[in-house]
This record gives structure tokens, sequence and C-alpha cells, in this order.
């Protein structure tokens, strides 16, 4: 389910995520210009996907009502940019056996590349052209799907 309302390209879009009350968590694919910001997951034993290529994005803290709260937090958290709701320009809910999770996406100009400052989660980070991510052997699987999901998206409505 793609939830957009407002222009398709080049305006505003107002994102509704309805009232999504018990969601598990979200992640962004953030864009600084034509590329995608990636980051590299520790490689603590025994965590989900240690040392893979992963998105800005995790868990709902408790308290958070709205999934867009957590992907903002998180984003901020994880590499310091402090994005608006406004700057969401896609959200899609996806249903996982044990809840729901929604992933969401950015564009935002190259220069906030300057701006970024890794938190206290992760390797580090990088910017990478999006087909890198979606074909690299390191990557989150699911999160190279909901990539390519989102470009063939952005395709079809001509973004």
């Amino acid at each position: 389910m793609v939830i957009i309302k407002g222009k398709a390209a080049g305006g505003t879009m107002a994102i509704s995520t309805t009232d999504d009350g018990d969601f598990l968590g979200a992640k962004c694919a953030l864009f600084l210009g034509e590329h995608l910001l990636v980051l590299r997951r520790d490689d603590t034993p025994g965590l989900l996907w240690a040392g893979a290529l992963d998105l800005p994005g995790g868990g709902r803290d408790v308290g958070e009502l709205r999934p867009e709260e957590t992907v903002l937090r998180e984003i901020f958290e994880e590499v310091g940019l402090r994005l608006a709701k406004a700057d969401l320009s896609y959200a899609r809910r996806y249903t996982k056996p044990e809840g729901h999770v929604w992933y969401f996406a950015a564009h935002l100009p190259a220069a906030c590349e300057a701006d970024i400052v890794l938190g206290g989660e992760g390797q580090g980070w990088m910017v990478i052209e999006p087909s890198a991510f979606i074909s690299a052997e390191d990557g989150v699987p699911v999160l190279q799907e909901r990539l390519e999901h989102y470009l063939a998206w952005r395709r079809a409505k001509g973004v």
C-alpha cells in the first residue's frame, strides 16, 4: 500500500500513515542529490545482518505514535540530519509475520552530505548509486527489494 497525496514532482507531498499505532519500526531511502545514503551495520555477534549495508531507520521507541516520528528520530540519531515530516516524499507499509513496518523515502540536496555525523550505531556511512545498493552482496536483502519497489514507483509516476 503506497500512501501519497499531492504533487507528483517538484512540489510538496502530504504523506498519510493513517493512525498506525501498532507498527514495529521504519526505514528510509535517504537520497543526497542522486546518491543514496547507506550505513554499515555494526558487526556485533548475534546482531541481525551484522556488518551489512543498511538504510537509516530502526525500531519504534516507547511513546512514538506514528512511523514518521520513528524514522525522523532514527535518521537524526544515526547520521545527525534533522529532517522534517515534509521532507518525506514516499511512505509504504509492509506487513511481516510479527507486525508491520514502514518504508519512507526522502530527497535532500547533495550538499547535506557535509552535515552528516555518524551516531552511536554502525561502523560508518557512505553515499552510493542506488543501483550499487540494490546489487550489493552485503546489503540487507529486504531493503534492497524495497528500494527497487520505490524506484519502480517513481518511474511509473514519471518522477
